[in-house]
């Protein structure tokens, strides 16, 4: 084995060195001391658990994410986290059991098994906020606003906020499944797959790739198959141009039957957190279905003009009934090494640090220079103690005063 497959780190798997670390050491300190002026109780939940746990709810996208192993005590299959989301849900849902209603904050390594395409990073450094067992709107307006207060600490002033609700589409296609059943239509001989796939094409999937990438002559086709109304037809399909201002939700009023009214509802709390932020670019997405097989109403995600994914994101969900007791919640997410890469440059600054002298023979001498030593580290000074015969002097050492013996005693001085 060569030197250099010693030191070679997988793909995406990456070091923190000091200055870095430094940086989101402090950040992580700010962060989780904000959160809990807000009410959230952190949590540290295991890097690995069983599967079922970590997978409850989340979809496919999260399984093919997760390292699997053996558990070598019960032969059942492990996971490594790639999302801590699910596991703060058996927390609240399973330890913890409260009924009222309950804010708890984590942060940890999550790995993935494929790097994001825009990050590069496998092992994200995971911080976020959960609030269980309120099912309302105020409960979304807390957590956005949480997340703006992070981005805020962060320093992170140029972005903006796209805001979704997954129960639009959700009820429009339910009512166009009502439809076809009573009008008794079989699936168009024209959508049967190829010989060797399931014989039943599934539409309610198709229609929801189509809008989810916003293909609009695809979901135009795909609505032509269907025996629906025309005015629900309509809707789905001018579903996918609904993005942008606060003007889309008026034009959603105007196109949305009056009759809808789950969608009508959704509005209603999409138009309450329109008003909560002046000054926030908010950007509105009524076909944006991130998560759509675990969130159930709204979702968001802040995304700033020099990054290519989201820099945090969320929105509402229900998995703790896979726990065995089901609670509304509304959460957020962001890797904090993408926050710390994304803070304004900040200039460098001059070492900070005490040289204190090695340990002198005289049992007096070496008495008052660990005393003082002491003090100086609890009043706040960083002392880097000089190793016997070491090579370096204070200033390579990075400090700019050190400790020297004087008349009156150790004297702290200048370089």
């Amino acid at each position: 084995m060569s030197y250099q497959d010693r030191w070679l780190l997988p793909a995406g798997i990456i070091d923190s060195l000091p200055e870095e670390s430094a940086h989101l050491e402090k950040l992580r300190r700010r962060l989780i001391d904000v959160y809990a002026t807000w009410g959230y109780e952190l949590v540290i939940p295991p890097l690995i658990e069983y599967l079922e746990s970590l997978l409850v709810g989340t979809g496919q996208i999260l399984d093919l994410q997760t390292f699997k192993l053996t558990d070598q005590f019960t032969g059942r299959l492990m996971g490594i986290r790639a999302d801590m989301t699910p596991q703060i849900a058996r927390i609240d849902a399973h330890r913890l059991r409260r009924e009222v209603p309950t804010r708890l904050c984590y942060l940890g390594s999550v790995l993935h098994t494929r790097p994001n395409p825009f990050a590069g990073s496998r092992s994200p450094f995971q911080v976020g906020a959960e609030l269980f067992g309120y099912q309302g709107v105020d409960s979304d307006i807390e957590i956005l606003s949480l997340m703006l207060e992070t981005l805020e600490i962060t320093g992170i002033t140029d972005f903006h906020i796209d805001i979704g609700h997954v129960e639009i589409y959700r009820c429009l296609v339910a009512q166009a499944k009502r439809e076809i059943k009573q009008a008794q239509q079989p699936i168009p001989t024209t959508a049967i797959p190829a010989e060797g796939e399931e014989s039943l094409f599934d539409f309610e999937e198709q229609l929801f790739d189509a809008i989810k990438r916003k293909a609009d002559t695809e979901v135009k086709t795909l609505l032509s198959q269907w025996n629906i109304s025309h005015p629900l037809r309509q809707m789905l399909s001018e579903l996918p141009q609904l993005h942008g201002d606060a003007q889309v939700l008026q034009a959603a009023r105007r196109l949305f039957n009056r009759d809808q009214h789950g969608v009508h509802a959704a509005l209603d709390e999409l138009e309450q957190l329109q008003t909560q932020w002046r000054g926030v670019p908010l950007h509105f997405d009524l076909a944006e279905l991130r998560g759509y097989s675990y969130h159930m109403g709204v979702i968001f995600a802040a995304y700033a003009p020099q990054h290519g994914q989201a820099v945090a994101k969320g929105g509402r969900y229900d998995i703790g009934k896979a726990f065995g007791y089901s609670r509304p919640a509304t959460g957020f997410s962001t890797n904090l090494r993408t926050l710390v890469a994304l803070q304004p440059e900040i200039p460098a600054t001059k070492p900070t640090a005490i040289f204190a002298p090695p340990t002198p023979t005289d049992a007096i001498l070496a008495a008052t220079l660990a005393t003082t030593i002491k003090q100086l580290r609890a009043q706040g000074e960083m002392v880097i103690g000089r190793l016997p015969h070491q090579i370096g002097d204070a200033q390579a050492m990075g400090c700019d005063r050190e400790l020297r013996l004087t008349a009156t005693g150790w004297q702290v001085t200048p370089l």
